[in-house]
């Protein structure tokens, strides 16, 4: 989940996602982006902008919202200064006693607005910035005050606990899916509720299906289908942090290649098709497209793909989730680009970020 271009009355002046939300793997399978591959990428936090540096290629990052672009610094030129143990502490990961001297050692070298925006948030640095969002404190709301209503600590624990798929499906019917859970869940991840908590109003505007009953069938594909013990993202949400499985790009192999590959990465303020169209024809090999046309009309949608399409190479391929509103390249201009049914298929159904409807592999013709 990222901000988006184009999307209107959006306040951008505060970290909405402090983490990205979507699979890094899925990308990294779908965009294969190697060395000598330029990939133009959603920023959002910068998680998986960095990932996909692991295997070499060159990234280029963008978002409208600044305060995202110094999620993403902060994490560049923290990998480049810091061993993985240390990076974990300073994230908020592990506990650490020195944030603020860890980030005084990074700071000259950040940019002068990222210095600026955190110097004015050192409260944010020594808690741990990958705790900062407002989707994060959103899913704190759900997890202090609506979970134990619903289940024990020692439930929720058991939840995250290795099974075979079976017994993830016994688990699921008989201790975890109850009324309580049901009725609660629907409330909490309402539109009305999402859109005063978590995600801005705005983000709605185009969805025209029920968001709760989406979200809940979802879920239960991750509890069951999913290994419970091994997916970041719903460790994050049941325990407030990766507290048994951390994001790709934190993995140790990951992490250390990242580091290596870190200037591969350039950082830019603006919306991704104006980047698009700056660097020009034939410039990059893959797109990560986050979830960006599920805030956007479908005349504004169409806008957004030819503008990209203008800046593929041959062979390029998009990467992007719909969650609640179906949009595709194919599907505007298909004589541009093709649907990879198949490898969008296979590929959601291991996705671990579950929130979504369906994950777009398309490759332009």
């Amino acid at each position: 989940m990222s901000n988006t271009h184009n999307t209107p009355d959006v306040d951008f002046s505060f970290v909405r996602y402090a983490n990205c939300w979507e699979d890094a793997s899925l990308l990294i399978k779908a965009l294969q982006p190697v060395s000598g591959k330029r990939i133009l990428s959603i920023a959002s936090a910068g998680d998986n902008s960095l990932s996909m540096l692991a295997a070499g290629a060159e990234v280029v990052a963008a978002d409208l919202n600044p305060a995202q672009l110094a999620c993403t610094e902060l994490r560049k030129e923290a990998i480049r200064k810091l061993e993985r143990s240390e990076f974990i502490q300073f994230a908020g990961i592990d506990k650490s006693q020195d944030r603020r001297d860890v980030y005084d050692h990074i700071r000259p070298a950040l940019s002068g607005s990222t210095q600026k925006y955190w110097d004015q948030r050192t409260d944010i640095i020594d808690s741990g910035f990958i705790h900062a969002g407002k989707f994060e404190k959103y899913f704190g709301i759900f997890r202090k005050r609506i979970l134990p209503l619903i289940h024990s600590r020692s439930t929720v624990i058991a939840a995250l606990e290795p099974k075979n798929e079976h017994e993830r499906r016994q688990f699921y019917d008989r201790v975890w899916n109850n009324r309580r859970w049901r009725f609660l869940f629907k409330v909490f991840f309402s539109r009305k509720v999402m859109g005063m908590l978590g995600r801005d109003p705005e983000f709605f505007r185009h969805v025209k299906v029920p968001v709760a009953k989406h979200i809940i069938k979802r879920a239960e594909y991750a509890f069951t289908k999913l290994d419970t013990s091994d997916n970041p993202y719903l460790d994050y949400i049941l325990t407030g942090n990766y507290s048994q499985s951390l994001p790709h790009y934190l993995l140790s192999d990951n992490y250390d290649s990242i580091r290596k590959n870190i200037d591969n990465l350039t950082i830019r303020l603006g919306a991704i098709d104006a980047l698009a169209q700056e660097y020009g024809a034939d410039s990059f090999d893959g797109f990560n497209l986050s979830d960006i046309f599920e805030y956007l009309s479908a005349e504004q949608s169409r806008d957004v793909y030819v503008r990209l399409l203008g800046s593929a190479r041959s062979n390029a391929r998009f990467a992007y989730w719909n969650m609640l509103v179906p949009r595709t390249c194919s599907s505007f201009i298909p004589d541009k680009a093709a649907l990879l049914e198949n490898e969008s298929q296979s590929l959601f159904l291991e996705d671990k970020a579950f929130f979504y409807s369906r994950f777009v592999v398309e490759q332009v013709l």
